[in-house]
């Protein structure tokens, strides 16, 4: 394995996912996640599978992340074997007002992606996103 092409490709497939977050078009997001993809969001909640994930994405995204976005501010990739990646993503996001009602200008956060080697393809399989100070 060439682990810096690989490293590459890892980080490709979840700047996909933040391409999406940040156009709100998640038309694309079965080329980068498994049909079993598990998303936990920063209150809790728990989605499983794609569907369910995708479902949400595009509520959430056309009531309160409406418009904003979540920017990237480092990216730590770790392989846990030579099908496994593990990626780390502390990012920021615009102003937004989320359904606790708490107004959060440039919330950061720190997100966790598991990715999967699938094929030729890294595919997201679970993420799970958290609030930080």
């Amino acid at each position: 394995m060439n682990s810096i092409n690989q490293e590459m490709k890892v980080r490709k497939t979840v700047q996909l996912f933040y391409d999406a977050f940040n156009t709100h078009d998640f038309n694309k997001i079965p080329e980068f996640t498994t049909e079993d993809w598990t998303h936990i969001n920063p209150f809790g909640s728990w989605t499983r599978g794609r569907e369910a994930v995708l479902a949400e994405l595009i509520e959430v995204h056309s009531l309160f992340l409406r418009g904003v976005t979540d920017t990237p501010e480092e990216m730590e990739v770790r392989f846990a074997s030579m099908n496994t990646a593990i990626v780390t993503v502390p990012s920021k996001m615009s102003p937004h007002a989320t359904p606790d009602g708490v107004y959060r200008e440039n919330q950061k956060q720190i997100r966790t992606f598991i990715l999967v080697k699938r094929g030729n393809r890294w595919l997201i399989l679970q993420d799970q996103n958290t609030f930080r100070e």
